[in-house]
This record gives C-alpha cells, sequence and structure tokens, in this order.
C-alpha cells in the first residue's frame, strides 16, 4: 500500500478504477477480502488527497464504475439466455448500469471529502463511513432500488461460520458496509502513520471474526425435502421439455422416510404448468397435464404424497378483454402451498421485480427500439404488495423472497406479522458463475440481520439450508441434481435490526459522524493531505 500514494499522484483516474476492479475481487466467489480491503482502503486515502471536491467526485465515480462492472459481471451470462436481443448487449449492459450506481459511491466520497477536507486521514475514514451508509441505504431504494453487492458482504464468513455477519443484528447491512469502509481506511492509516503493531492486532482480530467457526446450531423439528432440480436454462421455458421437467422435479420429491407435516420446496420457475382456474383454455392446452389445471394440482399432490405440503414457484396469469377477446394482460410470479389433495393455498407474488427481467420500464419507447425483457414472454409482470407472511398451519409461518427480493436489507419479512422462516425460491440459472455465490451470501445475510432461517430451493444452484445465525446447515452445490431432507432451523428472537429496521441503519450513520466531529478535535492533523 505504500506504493498507492505515488501512483495516486501520477495516475489518479487509473488508480480509482484499478482500486474498484480490486475491490469486487473481495466478493463470492473469489472472497480475498484481505485485497478487497485494502483496494477500499487505498481508495480511501487516494480521495482523501484529492486537491478539490470535483476530483474527489470523480475519483469516487470510477471507483464505483470499476467495482460495480467487476461485481455485477454475470448480469451479462443472462443474455445469452434469450433470443430477442443480441447477447454482446450484456456485455454493454453491465458497465451502462455501472455508470448509475458509481454515482452513489461518488456521493459518498465527495461529501466525505469536503467533512474532511481540513483533516485527517482517520477523520475522513469516519466520514467516509457515514457516507457509504447513506449512499447504500439510497441505494436500495431509489428509482426502485439495486442494493446487489453491499460492502459488508466481503467480510462474510464461509459457510460454517458467519464472520462479521454475527454483527447484523445490530447493525443492519448497510451499516455494517459503512463499518467495513471506515475500517478499511482507518486500517490504510495505520500505513501512512507507520503503526505497524496496530495494523497487525487489527488483521488478526479482523481473521479471528472472519473464521471463528459458529458452532453446533439449535435444532428445530419440522422435517423438510427441500428440491434442486438442476434445470437447463436454456430448456426452462421450452414447451416440449415441460413433462421431462416435471418428471425431473417430481422423481426427487417423494417421502423416503415415515415423517409427519413435511415440508416440500420447490424453486422458482418449478412448475411449467398454470394452475389456477378461470384461464382461456388456449393457455393450458401448452400444459404438461393435457390442459386440464385440476389435473395437474391433483398429480403435484400425489407426488408429494401425504402429511406434506408444497410451496413452489409458479406463474399465475392476470386476465382481461382486449378487442373483445380474453387475454393475458399481465402475469404474476409467485408462490403458492399446494396440498396432498391437489387444493392451492394463498397466493404471495413478488413485489420487486427486475427491471428489464420481469418488467420492460418504458415499453412504448423501449420496445419500437427493439429491446424487449429477458424472461420470456411479451406481458409484463406484475408487482405484488411487498412481504407477507403465509400461515401454514402445522408447518408454521412462512416468510417469502423469491429470488432476487431477497437482497433487499429491511424488506424481507413482516414486521407486524413475523414469520417463522423464511423461503427463497430462486431460477439462478441466469447469474453464471458468479452470481449464485452472491446471491447465497446476501440470503445468508438476510437470515443474521432478522434472526431468521432461510430456505433456498434453486432450479441449478446453490440451494442451501440456512440457520437463524447466517451459517449454511446444508447445501447443494452449482450444476447438480439433488434434494435435502433435514429439518427447518428454529428462528431466533427478534434482533435489534428487525425491531428497528433501517432508522438503526441511520443512527450508526450519525453515530459516525459524530465520531468524526471528536477525531477532529483530538486526533489533530496527522497523517497530512499531500497536496
Amino acid at each position: 500500500m505504500e506504493k498507492i500514494p505515488g501512483l495516486a499522484r501520477s495516475h489518479p483516474k487509473f488508480a480509482a478504477l484499478l482500486l474498484g476492479a480490486l475491490s469486487a475481487l473481495g466478493f463470492q466467489p473469489f472472497h480475498l477480502w484481505p485485497l478487497g480491503l485494502a483496494a477500499v482502503g487505498a481508495f480511501g486515502w487516494l480521495a482523501w488527497q484529492q486537491p478539490s471536491w470535483k476530483r474527489a467526485l470523480l475519483a469516487g465515480w470510477l471507483f464505483g464504475v470499476a467495482h460495480f462492472t467487476v461485481t455485477n459481471n454475470w448480469i451479462a451470462t443472462a443474455f445469452t439466455y434469450q433470443a430477442e436481443m443480441p447477447a454482446a448487449f450484456g456485455w454493454a449492459a453491465v458497465p451502462l448500469l455501472a455508470l448509475y450506481l458509481a454515482v452513489w459511491p461518488a456521493l459518498a466520497t465527495c461529501v466525505s471529502w469536503l467533512l474532511a477536507r481540513k483533516h485527517s486521514l482517520v477523520v475522513f475514514a469516519l466520514a467516509f463511513g457515514s457516507c457509504w451508509i447513506a449512499a447504500e441505504w439510497l441505494r436500495s431504494w431509489v428509482f426502485t432500488g439495486y442494493s446487489w453487492g453491499p460492502l459488508s458482504m466481503m467480510l462474510l464468513g464461509p459457510w460454517d461460520g458467519p464472520g462479521f455477519a454475527r454483527l447484523l443484528p445490530f447493525f443492519g447491512s448497510y451499516a455494517l458496509s459503512g463499518v467495513v469502509a471506515a475500517l478499511a481506511v482507518l486500517l490504510a492509516a495505520c500505513v501512512a502513520m507507520r503503526r505497524w503493531a496496530i495494523l497487525a492486532g487489527s488483521l488478526v482480530a479482523i481473521a479471528a471474526l472472519i473464521y471463528i467457526p459458529a458452532g453446533e446450531g439449535k435444532e428445530g423439528t419440522l422435517p423438510l425435502t427441500l428440491v434442486q432440480p438442476n434445470l437447463k436454462q436454456e430448456e426452462i421455458d421450452d414447451a416440449s421439455k415441460f413433462e421431462e421437467q416435471f418428471q425431473t422435479i417430481a422423481s426427487l420429491s417423494g417421502p423416503r422416510r415415515s415423517v409427519s407435516h413435511r415440508l416440500v420446496l420447490w424453486p422458482e420457475s418449478g412448475v411449467p404448468d398454470y394452475l389456477r382456474e378461470g384461464y382461456p383454455q388456449r393457455y393450458y392446452n401448452q400444459m404438461t397435464a393435457g390442459g386440464d389445471p385440476a389435473f395437474a394440482r391433483a398429480r403435484i399432490g400425489r407426488v408429494i404424497g401425504d402429511d406434506s405440503l408444497l410451496l413452489t414457484g409458479l406463474v399465475d396469469l392476470e386476465i382481461g378483454v382486449v378487442d373483445g377477446q380474453e387475454r393475458a394482460i399481465g402475469a404474476y410470479n409467485a408462490v403458492t402451498s399446494i396440498a396432498p389433495d391437489g387444493s392451492l393455498g394463498t397466493r404471495y407474488s413478488k413485489a420487486h421485480l427486475v427491471p428489464y427481467g420481469e418488467y420492460l420500464p418504458m415499453r412504448a419507447l423501449l420496445e419500437p427500439m427493439g429491446l424487449t425483457r429477458l424472461v420470456a414472454g411479451s406481458i409484463d409482470f406484475i408487482s405484488g404488495p411487498g412481504p407477507r407472511t403465509l400461515p401454514l398451519g402445522d408447518y408454521g409461518k412462512a416468510g417469502i423472497q423469491i429470488c432476487y427480493e431477497i437482497v433487499f436489507s429491511g424488506e424481507v419479512a413482516d414486521r407486524s406479522d413475523r414469520p417463522d422462516y423464511i423461503f427463497n425460491p430462486s431460477n439462478d440459472g441466469w447469474f453464471g458463475a458468479w452470481g449464485p455465490p452472491q446471491h447465497l451470501a446476501q440470503a445468508r445475510m438476510r437470515a443474521a440481520e432478522e434472526g431468521l432461517p432461510v430456505l433456498r430451493s434453486t432450479t441449478t444452484g446453490i440451494s442451501a439450508v440456512i440457520d437463524a445465525r447466517g451459517v449454511v446447515r446444508q447445501h447443494i452445490g452449482r450444476a447438480v441434481e439433488g434434494r435435502i431432507d433435514a429439518v427447518v432451523p428454529p428462528a431466533e428472537g427478534p434482533t435489534p435490526f428487525a425491531l428497528l429496521g433501517h432508522w438503526l441503519t441511520l443512527a450508526w450513520g450519525v453515530v459516525l459522524v459524530a465520531l468524526s466531529l471528536v477525531a477532529m478535535r483530538f486526533v489533530g492533523g496527522y497523517p497530512l493531505r499531500n497536496t
């Protein structure tokens, strides 16, 4: 890191881009957290040395462009599973998205520079942490929000240990990201001041917190069967493959031992058929069950067997009249329960839909230009009302978060009706090699944050049973067909974050600002900015 200031002085723009790219390697699947932490710290040092707020703003934006381009490279893979647009669009979409996402680290860097422009790197570190909290929180909801890849994900521990997730119940994801940002720059300050003993001790403490195993967790009582059918992404919407797909998932789902009240979990895209009544017959004719939704429900009931309840992803239609004809005018990416007699339970509809994936913003403008959704079909999905708890009787109370919804901190559980667990069905086949481990990491963070187990059933992996500490109890890897027979881990009591939500996030932002003000008085002006 001692070479970074020289590089920063001679090529600050290149340095910001390089450090942004390196910081993303701190995330899964590489999880090179020492490199990621060093890159964030070195960037803080670089930003603090800038001669003006405009230069600091530009440095933060360049850092963000590189950071988000590398972090989100998995998005490009999604374009290879559709035929409406050239697959090469994906490699343009990723940096284009990064151009917007980089606004948030740019603003955090600029405001931090203004707060600490006459003060030490220590003051900048604390201000930077506070501003990073605000930036991640804003990124999570402005323009519908995109909160993938919080900085705190960098210090998540191995699957058998939560790492910094131990702190999530008391901070929340975005506040912990601010702590990680401040910590990284404080370590850079130790290098600048040559406080090697403090630096070494801090790194040992961080490594210990990351790698200390969690120990044995509490055991639950509700048996579950979690299914991963390993459906090929390029075949999921191929009607000629629907029956084969159903037989695959059915073969993995039957009871193998005598258990009572077994919960069966199928992924998003788990049912190729329309199961609800009332659609025009032409929609049922493409089904695997002979065009009869009652028969389709009944055979699913027979698959899961007695004393079982299925939670599965499926698609429901919204039917309207257009030009005098009944037709689908929208769809719901949904989860419902199915009992052994084939009866359907209450539906949960996905609330956080993926722009350009499940709906096309500004369709009237973009569709004539040749742009379309990535998910097959010409109608848009309809957003649901948000977190809901489904009462399932002897099978407990289920919170549902479909696919990418699980990444939104503070938005995964109904606070007025706390669930016993969160079911997170997903189709991760879109996401290449980088997306699934990052997705799993964020599901682990939600579990620790809320004190609730998360059960992930995906089409191609990574499926997992995650306990309320964020520890992966069992999992099925990528591109593997399999099932998990286990029990649902018990929930913990409501965490401080579960009770306070983002009021706690903002409170930690205020705490770091207050600490930066204290540091202005007591830390002094060393190390001084190089100008």
